[in-house]
């Protein structure tokens, strides 16, 4: 699927992030405010908004975030996020804590999505899923930055190459081509003194 095509509430797990191109989802500690000035497609949060039936989290993430609500507070649903340690997580409406099996977070997760998508914002958790043949689509979208650190989207070092086929027209083995221009240019921070 392209960005164009309208994603459909199809009851998928889909593992959906905005990555740098650099293959970041977030900065070294969570940090999402690289995304500021970042734009997309007019309608896309709306389509994901209607397809969206439960969202499936990670306590490092959980824990970081400052709106708890995906889509800028837009969506409402059932949130899930996964922890070893729910007895000491802030509770938040709406938001249910899981210590279980990533299938088993996939499988609560399905059937509170009520034949809508279950989306996965964890890179960790989308991994685990990924392994277990768990992942329907993986639905990414570039943003024009390189932050060169930070939280990769996959990060499986000594793992096998996962192959994976584009969806929509075209050739499903074929490379994305995506071309930018700078328009900074790169400064090496300096720690405090």
């Amino acid at each position: 699927m392209n960005d164009t095509e309208p994603q459909t509430a199809d009851g998928k797990v889909l593992w959906h992030f905005l990555m740098s191109l650099d293959g970041f989802v977030a900065g070294p500690n969570h940090e999402m405010d690289w995304m500021t000035g970042t734009s997309v497609r007019p309608g896309l949060h709306r389509n994901y908004i209607e397809t969206t039936g439960a969202v499936l989290g990670g306590r490092d993430g959980w824990d970081v975030i400052d709106d708890s609500r995906p889509y800028g507070g837009a969506w409402d649903g059932p949130i899930f996020v996964l922890t070893h340690h729910p007895e000491d997580a802030a509770p938040a409406d709406g938001v249910t804590f899981l210590n279980c099996d990533p299938a088993e977070a996939v499988r609560i997760g399905l059937e509170a999505a009520g034949g809508k998508n279950l989306e996965v914002f964890s890179p960790t958790i989308g991994r685990q899923l990924l392994e277990r043949g768990l992942i329907d689509e993986i639905d990414l979208h570039i943003a024009p930055i390189l932050l060169g650190e930070g939280i990769r989207l996959y990060d499986n070092p000594g793992g096998e190459p996962i192959r994976l086929h584009g969806l929509g027209e075209g050739d499903p083995t074929a490379a994305v081509n995506v071309r930018y221009r700078p328009t900074t240019t790169a400064r090496i921070r300096t720690a405090e003194r």
